[in-house]
């Protein structure tokens, strides 16, 4: 990213700098919790929070921060951030922190918060910052989402199964009657065929766009 302006911010952390398609960061949690919708979608929910409140508050103490120190300054704030938002999921959404259980507290560990920490936030001004954490957040929960939607559509024959019980939105549940279900898909290979589909599908859509621009 060149410039760090709203419009090539979004396009960086949704599209050319996506952490799970181009950088593959965070691929623990991409992989291990993407087994249905409903799942994707709160983790994917929880990482983009903690990016935004992450990336404003190093933002906001950029010119406070001493260089030789940064670095444990952004890992306590990162500690921070995570833990508050694990407590609100334990105390709004007990069943999901449930469901979810050790990958919360694994979001400290996703490379993408002290990347963009270190990278944008502390370089840049508050509202950037803020910015930069939600098209990044955004960018990995689509992704996240999407594998989640995919993975449960082939293995269960369902789509946002539990929301109802998990995020208190039960206008999302679908399901197929009699479908048999596709074990392989729910499995944790079928996270890494899932995602080797898109990355593939994205390199194939690039190759053909340069062709057509050559």
């Amino acid at each position: 990213m060149t410039a760090a302006t709203p419009r090539a911010i979004l396009e960086y952390g949704l599209a050319s700098g996506n952490v799970g398609l181009v950088q593959l960061l965070g691929l623990c949690p991409l992989l291990a919790v993407s087994n249905n919708a409903v799942n994707a979608l709160g983790l994917g929910l929880a990482t983009m929070l903690a990016l935004i409140l992450t990336n404003t508050a190093v933002a906001g103490i950029r010119r406070l921060t001493r260089r030789d120190v940064r670095i444990p300054a952004f890992v306590m704030i990162i500690a921070a951030v995570v833990t508050s938002i694990e407590l609100a999921i334990r105390a709004w959404l007990p069943e999901l922190h449930a469901v979810l259980g050790i990958f919360i507290p694994l979001i400290v560990t996703n490379c993408a918060l002290m990347g963009r920490a270190e990278a944008f936030a502390s370089r840049n001004r508050p509202d950037l910052a803020a910015l930069d954490g939600f098209a990044i957040g955004l960018g990995f929960a689509w992704v996240l989402l999407l594998i989640g939607a995919v993975r449960e559509l082939i293995g269960s024959g369902s789509l946002f199964a539990g929301a109802g019980r998990l995020l208190k939105l039960p206008g999302l549940e679908l399901a197929a009657d009699g479908y048999p279900g596709f074990v392989l898909a729910v499995l944790p290979i079928g996270a890494f065929l899932v995602l080797a589909g898109l990355i593939a599908t994205r390199q194939g859509w690039r190759l053909r766009q340069a062709r057509q621009a050559a």
